[in-house]
């Protein structure tokens, strides 16, 4: 029995339903899972109850409306909540504010990346999780690139071709099956002082016991980070037209990294930690939603210290 394919299939109907009444029992017989081990399934291979899946989705869903002008109770009621109390409370827990503060919140991260706010005049602070990561380790595919003379990008768009035809994401998967789903992009340099760097695109692990020669393997120290969130791409719209917008994605993550280097540094009151490394972070949020994000780590030390 294929766990994985059942799983997304569990995910696609709840996507596919949610501003619809649902339930565990409605989800479990569109797999043909009986109630009790659908539940667990699901679980394990999520990590999270099965109605609190679809409680968050709703409201990562309903984020999206927000700096669309929509009224508020209008969203709760098409994302099932009976009240505009009950998704307001609702959606503080989950995102730490109120609809009203994430809608200013989201729309000045729009404006700034379509151009309407300039990086000159800012006016806006995007307002990043700051947090303390306890090392890891990173085993997957990577290539070897040059940052100083212009190769970077056209070494890296061609590492993502191989990466694609070579199925390299499914042999990380089958081959190291790490417990959590998510992958890391990371730059590391040859040396402190070198343009040369390795790009490494894997995934976290226990340990490098199941790595295979051809794969590279990175052990990541702590630090403290600034971690952003980039602002919520629908790239399900092209599928419409024969393709993902994905294009619109890789563009939001670079206005971001932007964003955060020209904007959010000057009045943070924290610098850039060269000691470690900023990395990437893609999990299930990415994967062909309405609301399509991924988090972007910068290793962060107050000023002064």
């Amino acid at each position: 029995m294929n766990y994985s394919t059942d799983i997304e299939r569990s995910i696609e109907y709840i996507e596919a339903n949610i501003k619809e009444r649902l339930t565990i029992e409605m989800i479990s017989q569109h797999v043909g899972y009986s109630l009790y081990h659908f539940c667990r399934v699901f679980q394990i291979c999520m990590g999270i109850p099965v109605m609190e899946y679809v409680r968050k989705r709703r409201l990562s869903v309903a984020s999206t409306e927000l700096y669309k002008g929509r009224r508020i109770l209008d969203i709760a009621l098409d994302y099932g909540f009976e009240t505009q109390s009950g998704f307001t409370k609702a959606f503080r827990k989950e995102f730490g504010y109120s609809p009203t503060q994430y809608a200013v919140r989201m729309t000045g991260i729009q404006e700034y990346i379509s151009g309407k706010k300039t990086i000159e005049y800012g006016g806006w602070h995007m307002v990043p999780k700051i947090i303390t990561k306890p090392s890891f380790k990173i085993a997957g595919y990577g290539i070897k690139t040059n940052i100083a003379d212009g190769s970077f990008t056209k070494d890296v768009a061609a590492f993502w071709d191989n990466y694609d035809i070579n199925g390299w994401e499914c042999k990380l998967y089958d081959q190291l099956n790490p417990s959590k789903h998510g992958e890391v992009g990371i730059c590391v340099p040859e040396s402190r002082d070198s343009d040369s760097l390795i790009y490494l695109f894997g995934v976290i692990v226990e340990d490098f016991g199941k790595v295979t020669p051809d794969m590279i393997t990175l052990d990541v120290p702590e630090a403290t980070y600034a971690v952003f969130t980039t602002l919520p791409v629908d790239v399900t719209a092209g599928e419409k037209n024969g393709g993902a917008n994905q294009e619109d994605f890789s563009n939001t993550i670079k206005l971001t990294w932007q964003y955060i280097f020209q904007e959010w540094f000057k009045d943070s009151g924290y610098e850039y930690d060269d000691t470690k490394l900023d990395f990437e972070y893609y999990d299930e949020r990415c994967h062909f939603r309405p609301d399509t994000v991924m988090d972007i780590y910068v290793p962060v030390t107050k000023k002064g210290q």
